[in-house]
């Protein structure tokens, strides 16, 4: 085992993955978590106030932190406040959390705080299963199979590159709005269409939006028929002007989280493996 102790601090499906994951490696906890939402074959221990166990690491959700102010822990009946936290964290502990906020960062000032969102080689990993999970969303949703459908992704990032991949093996046929010269040459490179969002018109059955800023304003949402199926994949502020779409009768479904919802499993693994790597390069840094 290595020397660090690690407490998976509240959190979905894919953090009680996570810590399993983790404890192949390091002695690892869970807290703000039900007991009952544990699976039965995880059999880690529950860490509670008074415990005398203090953990070097903590690892937090994304979000972190719920509307409240506390921990977000959907799988405990109970609240898992910061001050519960810290009191079973060593003083010197760090923090791991997904999207690090201000507001995160002043509920644990004493603590160094480490984003593993921002980690590239994570990131990489969770387009599969956002774009997997935005694919299954559409065929619950819609009445047709997308094979001919006629499906617009907005973005060509790592999300929209692996959407574009999926729908190309169902046959749908795939065009890709675009902002400039270089978005429409990776559309080529991916073997599709591709279009200005200034000249987006009636012609999509299907759009997925992957970019994390307003795209789809009244003006651009106007042009579509109301049967068109919005899936909007983008983190907040997202890229879909929701007020308008309702207004305009149009069906939006803004998809937040789906790795954790659709692949809790590898999602938590992948969470795990990055922070196995920046504790790696931590341990590199005081050699």
């Amino acid at each position: 085992m290595n020397k660090y102790r690690i407490l998976i601090a509240g959190g979905d499906m894919r953090q009680i993955y996570c810590a399993n994951r983790l404890s192949q490696e390091f002695e690892t906890g869970l807290t703000g978590f039900d007991r009952d939402s544990i699976p039965y074959d995880i059999g880690l221990p529950i860490a509670d106030i008074g415990s005398p166990v203090r953990y070097d690491c903590a690892v937090l959700p994304v979000p972190p932190i719920d509307d409240a102010g506390n921990i977000y822990t959907p799988c405990s009946s109970g609240t898992l406040t910061f001050h519960a936290l810290h009191e079973l964290l060593t003083e010197n502990a760090v923090i791991f959390a997904g999207k690090v906020t201000d507001r995160l960062k002043s509920a644990l000032p004493s603590h160094e705080i480490c984003d593993y969102m921002l980690s590239e080689e994570l990131n990489i990993k969770n387009a599969v299963p956002t774009a997997e999970g935005a694919v299954l969303l559409a065929l619950k949703e819609l009445p047709v199979t997308l094979n001919g459908l006629r499906v617009l992704v907005a973005g060509l990032g790592r999300i929209g590159t692996a959407l574009v991949r999926i729908l190309q093996g169902f046959g749908a046929d795939i065009t890709a709005a675009v902002h400039n010269p270089r978005g429409a040459a990776k559309a080529r490179l991916c073997g599709i269409r591709s279009v200005p969002t200034r000249r987006l018109g009636n012609n999509y059955d299907l759009v997925f939006n992957t970019v994390p800023k307003l795209i789809f304003d009244r003006n651009i949402l106007e042009k579509f028929d109301s049967s068109t199926l919005f899936i909007d994949l983008a983190s907040k502020p997202g890229g879909i002007d929701f007020d308008a779409a309702v207004s305009l009768g149009l069906k939006v479904i803004w998809a937040l989280g789906l790795p954790g919802k659709t692949a809790p499993v590898s999602s938590g693994e992948f969470i795990a493996e990055a922070i196995c790597s920046m504790l790696a390069e931590r341990s590199e840094d005081f050699e």
